[in-house]
């Protein structure tokens, strides 16, 4: 009865994260016959989880009976996010080692490019971002590099629901432009802001493979030092750090 008991609650704890995965890749809102097409779960079962996943807050029922990703995701998130940034360190610090150059790493969070790790630079002048900041993908290499892991149709949809403010000249404005530089960015295997983000400032950026959200990693600099030279240094540096990053993700893969 034991052992019976501890399966069943196995294929429970199964079941529930086939659910929030569902719930998510329908962009995180979805009606119960949706779920109810989308899995063989019996509908009972469906119910049962669900009422679950309410009472601790991982998901909430809206007036036109839709269910949404709740609040109580966003702590298990936060932590994961800051636990990954953690993981990262060790390559961060390593790239600024190589280059000399402010390393970070971001993840995609609500639509934003959200910053979990830095390795600054030791040079009195560098880039300054902080940790915990929230930036638009469209406009920061590390945004890009993490729209570049997504399909066209995601992308679009991100830009209708953010915008596409311009914080510089040099900054993206429209998706068509967006999503010409991202298949460049698909093609070569990493981005680069050229002050699109600030003036002054260029950043080379590249996704981690293999990471439980879309991630990316980024050095950058004022354009004085991150020049053309740098780049050759880069991106095997960021291409190297992302792959070992990864390997320490899916350490059984």
């Amino acid at each position: 009865m034991a052992e019976r008991g501890a399966g069943s609650g196995v294929q429970s704890v199964e079941r529930v994260f086939e659910l929030l995965e569902l719930i998510t890749a329908a962009g995180g809102e979805v009606m119960l016959s949706e779920l109810a097409a989308s899995t063989d779960l019996p509908l009972p079962t469906i119910h049962r989880l669900l009422r679950t996943l309410m009472a601790k807050g991982y998901i909430r029922q809206l007036a036109n009976r839709r269910y949404v990703l709740g609040p109580g995701l966003i702590r298990l998130g936060t932590a994961a996010s800051q636990q990954l940034g953690v993981l990262a360190g060790l390559q961060l610090r390593s790239l600024v080692d190589q280059l000399g150059e402010t390393a970070n790493m971001a993840v995609l969070d609500a639509d934003m490019a959200l910053y979990i790790a830095q390795a600054p630079s030791k040079h009195s002048m560098r880039m300054f971002t902080e940790v915990g900041r929230r930036a638009h993908t469209h406009a920061t290499g590390v945004g890009k590099a993490i729209l570049a892991q997504l399909g066209d149709e995601a992308v679009r949809a991100i830009m209708t629901r953010t915008g596409m403010p311009r914080p510089t000249t040099m900054s993206i404005g429209t998706v068509d432009d967006l999503l010409v530089d991202l298949a460049r960015i698909r093609e070569r295997g990493y981005s680069i802001d050229d002050g699109e983000q600030e003036l002054g400032v260029r950043c080379f950026a590249m996704g981690v493979p293999n990471a439980p959200t879309p991630t990316a990693i980024s050095v950058s600099g004022p354009v004085s030092r991150v020049d053309d030279a740098f780049a050759q240094r880069a991106i095997p540096a960021l291409r190297a750090a992302a792959d070992s990053i990864s390997l320490d993700l899916n350490p059984a893969a």
